[in-house]
């Protein structure tokens, strides 16, 4: 099973520690949760990781291979989606997946998923937020990377495209493992394995709601 071992991650800007020591793994198989208020790193975490964003350092091991983050992108073991859309919005759905995977069973993988024939005739910069979402992470999930970063699937995406999207996302970590981070914290909680809280420059291993009251990231729960 492979497994992606993140060690030694610090990060500073001038004198303000954002993340210090921060240690943890992600096997393929795992849906990591990365939970914590706005401005704590979790987005930068992903950047370091996929080596956009310069960590003070780094340990970046996949089984027994050590990479440095300018070895990520060309290694095409991570892969990265950000909270900004990376697609042209002049360019109709079905010619985008017809870019991302000219011909084979992978395209129509993506045009025979659920609700894709209902916009793959729009273009990009008509889609609704949670179409849009999806057909990226459609994308993403469906190349070669063994591992997924993603920075906020489920923020303001309609309630109909958060469910198809979680089930994508179950389905897909049998082949893959992901790290995502979010403030739907509900959300995360209904298809993580594992999940984490960064708090005071620290990533802390969390259950339930409790603890993310006992880490100060909720007021209270029901």
């Amino acid at each position: 099973m492979d497994t992606l071992l993140l060690t030694n991650i610090h990060k500073s800007f001038d004198k303000r520690i954002l993340l210090q020591n921060v240690e943890f793994e992600c096997k393929v198989g795992q849906i990591i949760g990365v939970l914590g208020r706005n401005g704590c790193g979790k987005s930068t975490l992903l950047k370091m990781i996929f080596g956009t964003e310069k960590a003070d350092t780094i340990g970046i091991k996949i089984n027994s291979k050590v990479y440095t983050p300018k070895e990520i992108i060309p290694s095409r073991r991570i892969g990265y989606l950000p909270q900004v859309t990376f697609l042209p919005k002049d360019i109709m759905v079905r010619d985008i997946i017809s870019v991302f995977f000219p011909n084979g069973e992978l395209q129509d993988l993506i045009f025979y998923a659920p609700k894709v024939s209902s916009f793959e005739t729009t273009k990009v910069g008509n889609l609704s937020l949670g179409q849009l979402r999806y057909l990226e992470l459609l994308l993403m999930g469906n190349l070669p990377h063994t591992f997924l970063l993603l920075d906020e699937p489920f923020s303001m995406i309609e309630p109909l495209y958060k469910e198809v999207i979680k089930e994508f996302l179950i389905e897909l970590k049998n082949s893959k493992g992901i790290i995502l981070t979010d403030h739907y914290y509900n959300d995360v909680l209904e298809i993580t394995t594992k999940n984490y809280v960064i708090t005071d420059a620290q990533i802390v291993p969390i259950l339930d709601k409790a603890d993310l009251v006992f880490y100060d990231y909720l007021r209270s729960y029901e």
